[in-house]
């Protein structure tokens, strides 16, 4: 076992350059069985999430190779994938249900374990079953696997999805590019990641309309080809180096991704006295004085990201006044606020609600990040904390960031990994 030990200190000050979008880059790569051939993948994170994609993707019958200095993921399909992806990689990652729609359409079944993942809350694959039964597939759960079935191929129809799901939308998207007919999905997500999933299936042969709507319009193909894609870049991770940034007071300059994929939160840090120049490529973000509070509520794509509600939790922890930050997407993800109030945060959670009060500094203690975000966040909170803060949950930041503490120590930050030894349970007798 591993944890983070953290120094609190000044400013991170630098430039940091961030690479494609984990929650694209995982859903291309699923992508890829929908074509028989090479496909090529560029700017793909060196994470744990991506290696665990990789082996579900072998044990599939797919070739892939990763040249981590490069960032390229090269993926040779079969004529013929396998159809069942194991409960043993796929309790490791919930990106994993992204190969429900692509082998169903490509093999006429598919048997996709039930996934496990961050403890965020409950995500219930309802949508993807529905969807998918829209479209002629007979669903069903089979000794903890969805399977999904049709022989005969999938028809194109109508959906209409009660919650602009990324997951969901981007299941049906997959099984519709080879489904007979046309397919409408109403409500779709519209955040970027799923528009990168559609480009490349465009590029790869499909008819899509729509991209970047709530609205996309699939005329399914007989076949689709392989390609060669660029992922997106990781907006998320931007973010991330965005907050921290303001949180220390430093000066950092964040390249590798679109402004425009950050506006909302953008217009919240400027709003509290948070400096954001805005360039083609990214962004720099100096924050000199302490920033006011600001109140925050997770919406989808193009609202306030749901991924970026933990390091929100700590700007407000930290900022000067009271603020209130709203949970509506996931019910587990305030376990962040309880972490906090051990650094010394006043910070009370009334079910999907968090109100914070401000204070000028933080307090080392110990703590636990129970998903990638909140690990993450929890790191940078122990950044302007007095003393030293240890951070349990490597393995989840590893899971969503390349190098996380490199590029926090590239940044004057006081940041190590240490082994944990564990200490033997010894009941009381």
């Amino acid at each position: 076992m591993e944890r983070f030990r953290v120094h609190g200190g000044g400013p991170l000050t630098g430039e940091v350059t961030v690479v494609g979008a984990k929650n694209s880059a995982l859903k291309l790569m699923a992508a890829a069985l929908l074509a028989v051939g090479r496909t090529t993948l560029r700017r793909v994170p060196d994470i744990l999430d991506v290696a665990i994609m990789a082996e579900l993707l072998r044990r599939l019958g797919c070739t892939v190779d990763h040249d981590v200095a490069a960032g390229v993921v090269q993926i040779d399909v079969p004529e013929r994938p396998d159809h069942r992806a194991d409960y043993e990689l796929v309790r490791a990652m919930r990106a994993s249900i992204s190969v429900l729609g692509p082998l169903t359409a490509r093999c006429g079944i598919a048997d996709v374990a039930v996934p496990g993942g961050d403890a965020i809350g409950s995500r219930g694959l309802d949508m993807h079953a529905d969807g998918l039964t829209r479209l002629g597939a007979t669903v069903h759960v089979d000794h903890g696997y969805l399977v999904a079935e049709a022989p005969d191929g999938l028809v194109g129809a109508p959906v209409s999805l009660d919650f602009p799901s990324v997951g969901a939308t981007e299941n049906i998207l997959m099984a519709a590019v080879l489904a007979r007919g046309t397919t409408v999905i109403e409500n779709a997500a519209r955040e970027p990641e799923v528009a990168d999933l559609a480009r490349m299936l465009v590029a790869m042969g499909a008819e899509i309309e729509g991209v970047g709507s709530s609205s996309l319009i699939i005329t399914g193909v007989d076949r689709l080809s392989p390609v060669d894609h660029e992922v997106v870049g990781d907006r998320i991770a931007a973010g991330t180096w965005m907050f921290a940034a303001a949180v220390t007071r430093g000066d950092v300059v964040v390249r590798g991704f679109d402004p425009r994929h950050l506006e909302f939160v953008i217009d919240k840090l400027v709003g509290a006295g948070v400096v954001v120049d805005r360039r083609p490529d990214g962004v720099r973000v100096t924050c000199p004085r302490r920033p006011r509070s600001f109140d925050v509520m997770t919406l989808p794509f193009p609202g306030f990201p749901t991924d970026l509600q933990p390091f929100a939790l700590v700007f407000d922890a930290l900022a000067e006044g009271s603020a209130m930050v709203t949970e509506n997407l996931f019910e587990a993800r305030f376990h962040t606020a309880s972490e906090l109030a051990r650094l010394g945060a006043d910070v009370r959670v009334d079910g999907h609600h968090a109100l914070l009060r401000g204070r000028e500094r933080l307090s080392a203690a110990p703590v636990v990040g129970s998903d990638i975000r909140a690990a993450a966040a929890l790191v940078i909170a122990g950044l302007a904390a007095d003393g030293v803060t240890t951070v349990e949950g490597v393995g989840h930041v590893d899971r969503g960031y390349p190098s996380f503490d490199a590029t926090l120590r590239s940044l004057g930050a006081d940041v190590r990994r240490e082994r944990v030894e564990e200490v033997p349970f010894a009941p009381a007798t």
